[in-house]
C-alpha cells in the first residue's frame, strides 16, 4: 500500500497549543459541509492520530432549535480525544446560545467558528466569508462565544478568507480582532469569496497573516500532497495547516503528511482493492451514523465513492452502478467487482479535488459595502432570516 517520494530535509514543526489543547501534529482537517462528520473523521483520524479533526459545520439556529440533524452532527466518536465543533450563525443571541447548549452539555472540547463559507446562499445573506465585512457583528459574535467557552477552558477559533474580493480585503482586521477578542488561533483560506474555490490559492496572504498576528495561523487552500504541507509550512511560516478538499476519497493523506513531517518518503498508494475495503468500512460507518439507516447511508456514499475512485480506470459502467447502489448488500457487490490489483493512479495524486471552479457573483444583502458596520434595519433583516435555518 506505500509508495517513496524523494528525500526532503526534514523540518522541525513545532506543536501548536490551543489553550489546553495540545495538537502534536499541527495538521487539520478543515470542517466541510456534508463530508466531515464522524465517520469520515474517524477514518482520518486512523492514520494521523496527532492532529486535529474538526466537525462540519452546524448552525446555531438549529441547536437552539433542537433540531435532530444539528444535534446528530454533534456526535462524535469514542476515538475522538479532541471533540471539535464548528458552529455557523449571524446572530450573536443565536450563537451564545448554541454556544452555552453544548458547553454545558459537555459536547465539546473545542469549536470553530465559520467565517469562510463562500457559498451565495450562506453570503446573500451576511453570513460565512461576507460577515467579517462588518467589523461590529464580527467583533461581537467572537466576543460572545469566547466568553461562554472561556471559563470552561474551550479554545476557541475562528475560520476565514481573504475578503469578499480584492477591492474588499478582510483577513488582517478580522484576524486581529479574533486575537484581540480571545480566539486560539485563526485558519486563513488563501482566496477570497469571488474566488470561490477556482484558480490558485494565494499563499502570500498566509505569511503576510502569520507576520502581523501573535495566534497561530493555520493555513488552508491547495494542499492535495504531503509535498504541498511541506511547502506551505516552509513559504508560509504556519503554525499548521488545514487539509480541505485533498482528503476527499484520501484520508491516508494525513498518514503521508506526518510521514513527511518526520523525514519518511514513505507515502500510502492503496491499490483498489484496498481502497474498496476503505470504502465498505465508510459505508458501515455512516449505518451507525444514520441510526442503522442503510439507504442513508449508502445515498451519503455516493460523493464520496466518486472521490475514491477518482483517477482508477473503472469506467463508467461502474461508476453508474456505483450511484444505483440502495444498501450495503449492493455496494459490497460492486466493490466485489472491482479489478483488485489495480495500482493506486499516482498521476492524479497533486491533482484538485471536489469543487474547483469560480463564484459567477458573490451574492451580498443590498448595501452590504456600503459601510463596515450593521445598521438596526441591516440587522432586523439578518437576524429574521438567517440563511441555514433551522430546518435543514
Amino acid at each position: 500500500m506505500a509508495g517513496t517520494e524523494t528525500d526532503r530535509p526534514t523540518q522541525k514543526i513545532a506543536p501548536v497549543q490551543l489553550g489546553t489543547i495540545t495538537v502534536p501534529v499541527p495538521v487539520m482537517l478543515s470542517p466541510m459541509a456534508g463530508v466531515t462528520n464522524w465517520p469520515f473523521r474517524l477514518l482520518c483520524r486512523e492514520y494521523g492520530s496527532d492532529g486535529l479533526y474538526v466537525g462540519e459545520m452546524v448552525t446555531a439556529r438549529a441547536l437552539v432549535a433542537r433540531n435532530p440533524k444539528a444535534f446528530r452532527l454533534c456526535r462524535f466518536a469514542p476515538q475522538e480525544k479532541v471533540r471539535s465543533l464548528q458552529l455557523y450563525g449571524v446572530d450573536p443571541q443565536i450563537m451564545e446560545q448554541a454556544t452555552r447548549m453544548v458547553v454545558d452539555a459537555g459536547w465539546v472540547d473545542h469549536i470553530d467558528m465559520n467565517f469562510g463559507c463562500p457559498v451565495p446562499k450562506v453570503t446573500r445573506h451576511g453570513g460565512g466569508s461576507a460577515l467579517p465585512w462588518k467589523t461590529d457583528l464580527f467583533t461581537e459574535l467572537v466576543h460572545r462565544v469566547v466568553a461562554v467557552c472561556s471559563p470552561a477552558g474551550i479554545p476557541v477559533t475562528a475560520k476565514i478568507r481573504v475578503g469578499i474580493d480584492h477591492q474588499h480585503e478582510t483577513f488582517l482586521e478580522a484576524a486581529h480582532i479574533a486575537q484581540e477578542e480571545g480566539c486560539a488561533a485563526v485558519t486563513l483560506h488563501a482566496r477570497t469569496t469571488a474566488e470561490y474555490y477556482g484558480g490558485h490559492a494565494d499563499w502570500d496572504r498566509i505569511a503576510q497573516l502569520v507576520q502581523s498576528v501573535d495566534i497561530p495561523v493555520f493555513g488552508n487552500g491547495d494542499i492535495w500532497t504531503a509535498e504541498d504541507a511541506l511547502d506551505m509550512f516552509a513559504q508560509t511560516g504556519c503554525a499548521g495547516v488545514a487539509i480541505g478538499r485533498g482528503c476527499q476519497g484520501r484520508p491516508w493523506l494525513f498518514a503521508d503528511i506526518a510521514a513527511a513531517l518526520a523525514g519518511s518518503p514513505e507515502r500510502q498508494e492503496p491499490t483498489l482493492g484496498q481502497v474498496g475495503a476503505i470504502m465498505a468500512r465508510h459505508a458501515r460507518l455512516l449505518v451507525e451514523f444514520y441510526d442503522g439507516d442503510e439507504r442513508m447511508a449508502v445515498h451519503d456514499m455516493r460523493k464520496h465513492v466518486a472521490w475514491y475512485l477518482k483517477g482508477f480506470a473503472v469506467g463508467g459502467q461502474v461508476r453508474r452502478d456505483f450511484m444505483a447502489c440502495e444498501n450495503l448488500e449492493d455496494l459490497d457487490r460492486c466493490i466485489a467487482d472491482l479489478d483488485q490489483d489495480m495500482p493506486y493512479p499516482r498521476a492524479v495524486a497533486g491533482k484538485p479535488r471536489g469543487r474547483v471552479r469560480y463564484a459567477k457573483k458573490v451574492r451580498l444583502p443590498y448595501g452590504w459595502l456600503d459601510s463596515r458596520t450593521t445598521t438596526h434595519q441591516e440587522r432586523e433583516t439578518l437576524f429574521g432570516n438567517d440563511p441555514m435555518d433551522a430546518s435543514y
